[in-house]
């Protein structure tokens, strides 16, 4: 057995997580480009490191343990491609998930069958209408109806989505109405995302309150102090210091921009 064959059978939920981040790969081929793309990636970190070495006089011996390493965290670096493709996919289906729902609630409350609420849902608004044109190709294939949005269920990387296929596939199971299984449905969801955007409310004063004190108040005092005792003492600092100063302001804005935007709820009620 090959070491990609090794990897792959040792890592039983990549075959689920690639089809949930709709990599058009197979296991076997994604985890021989990873490997391939972490050996050159060390390759050229062992080449300049070997320069390096050389010019500080630093022993060789020890580019092996650290080639063993850097090939290891490139590895897990590439690997995380999966993991970032399904978060964006999640974070794109939770956005529209409330509106493509009540659009197939729309349809069905007007009287028409699943099947054609579910080809209309595929031709909306929004990114979860390439989620619905999955089922229906997959219906188009042959597969039955109930089949294909249980499958669709299962590689959904939403929670709420899933939530939704979930609740229309019991409900065709069990043989009832539809709509009242996916009303209830999107009104939890609904109730979810109003609790999200309190805590999100809360979270946003306490972060707000931090950001004051150590982006604005703290640096105003400092450099105001600063500037009394330096007039006083008269010390040598030159223009690099404020330089430095004012780079390490500007990453902590940085920093809060990345904080606001981590924890703002991607919600669309």
């Amino acid at each position: 057995m090959s070491l990609v064959s090794t990897i792959v059978a040792k890592n039983r939920k990549l075959k689920k997580n690639m089809r949930m981040a709709r990599i058009q790969q197979t296991p076997e081929q994604f985890v021989a480009q990873s490997l391939r793309n972490s050996g050159l990636m060390t390759i050229a970190m062992i080449f300049l490191m070997f320069l390096f070495f050389t010019k500080v006089k630093i022993s060789l011996v020890l580019i092996l343990p650290i080639a063993i390493v850097l090939f290891f965290i490139f590895y897990k670096f590439n690997m995380l491609k999966i993991t970032a493709a399904i978060a964006t996919r999640k974070k794109d289906i939770d956005k529209d998930v409330l509106f493509a729902g009540r659009y197939l609630l729309v349809k069905l409350n007007s009287g028409q069958p699943l099947i054609n609420a579910l080809i209309d849902a595929s031709k909306s608004y929004g990114v979860a209408k390439s989620y619905f044109a999955e089922i229906v190709r997959e219906i188009e294939l042959g597969k039955p109806l109930e089949q294909a949005i249980a499958q669709e269920a299962e590689f959904s990387p939403s929670k709420k989505f899933r939530k939704i296929l979930f609740q229309i596939s019991n409900a065709l199971r069990i043989g009832i109405d539809v709509t009242e299984f996916l009303d209830a449905t999107l009104d939890e969801i609904a109730e979810q995302q109003i609790i999200e955007i309190n805590r999100y409310g809360k979270k946003l004063s306490s972060i707000t309150l931090f950001y004051m004190l150590i982006a604005i108040v703290f640096p105003s005092l400092g450099l105001t102090i600063f500037t009394v005792v330096e007039s006083v003492s008269n010390p040598n600092i030159g223009l690099s210091f404020f330089l430095a100063i004012l780079f390490f302001l500007a990453l902590l804005q940085v920093i809060f921009l990345l904080v606001y935007k981590a924890i703002r709820p991607n919600v669309n009620i």
